[in-house]
């Protein structure tokens, strides 16, 4: 993804070098001119990230309030970052947007306490459930373990999916030149400036990918399309031919299978 101040092919040159000169003008006159411009040329951005975000929010959450959270985030990426670093701006700045989304959300900590005590509950038993079985445990046994009934688990995970911003964008975190970068961010992007970075990067995505790969296959099928296709939980819906509300249950069920593997193997940030 790349957003750019000139469109069209004879202005895509013109375009990139206005960006390094507006980049030239912030770092080194502290320009704020040139900074604004900066954010108006990125501000898309923003709509992007907390249109995603906010596909997976319970329909309460507007909007218009994750874009102007997020924007914060978007002028702190702009202030912060250095063209010099192995980074795009595009891969930092969403990262930035994503976490000011998150931390204005956390502070109004609109999320019950029953409701994450929940998903803890679920996450450490599926974690134990494995170890037992050896494989990953159908829903009748983690309703069983965790002593409900099939309604009472299917409407954990409902209400654990309508409140929780819990994503793999925030799971876990590589060192990228001084900052923290969140791994789905960077799959795609690998051109980080240290070879320590570059060692840790592989290590971190090949225990994720396996971690993936022991999913159910159809929570395996959700992440794949979700975080790699970026499809909407709707669109996935429709692949699987099952409603939105499954969807959101299936990856509600995958990242906590995933967290509790990652914790268990102290990778979580």
């Amino acid at each position: 993804m790349s957003w750019s101040i000139s469109s069209g092919a004879g202005g895509a040159a013109q375009g990139e070098e206005e960006l390094r000169m507006l980049w030239r003008r912030v770092r080194d006159h502290a320009d704020t001119g040139a900074k604004e411009r900066l954010v108006l040329t990125y501000a898309p951005l923003v709509k992007y990230v907390a249109g995603r975000m906010n596909a997976a929010l319970p329909a309460h959450v507007e909007e218009t309030d994750l874009i102007s959270y997020g924007l914060m985030g978007l002028i702190a990426a702009v202030d912060r970052y250095d063209p010099a670093r192995q980074v795009k701006f595009e891969t930092y700045a969403v990262m930035r947007i994503k976490g000011a989304i998150i931390d204005e959300l956390r502070s109004l900590d609109w999320v019950p306490r029953s409701v994450r005590a929940r998903a803890r509950a679920i996450e450490q038993m599926s974690t134990e459930l494995e170890h037992k079985l050896h494989r990953a445990p159908t829903d009748e046994e983690l309703a069983g373990a965790l002593h409900m009934d099939m309604d009472e688990f299917q409407t954990a995970l409902t209400q654990i999916s309508n409140s929780s911003i819990v994503a793999l964008d925030e799971m876990w975190n590589v060192n990228a030149g001084g900052d923290s970068v969140a791994l789905i961010d960077t799959i795609g992007d690998q051109r980080m400036s240290d070879p320590g970075d570059l060692l840790e990067n592989a290590q971190l995505r090949e225990t994720l990918a396996d971690a993936i790969a022991r999913l159910p296959d159809r929570e395996k099928i959700v992440v794949s399309l979700y975080y790699y296709d970026h499809l909407t939980l709707r669109e996935i819906g429709e692949v699987l031919g099952v409603t939105e509300s499954r969807v959101s249950q299936l990856h509600t069920k995958a990242i906590l299978r995933l967290k509790g593997r990652l914790q268990e193997d102290s990778l979580v940030a």
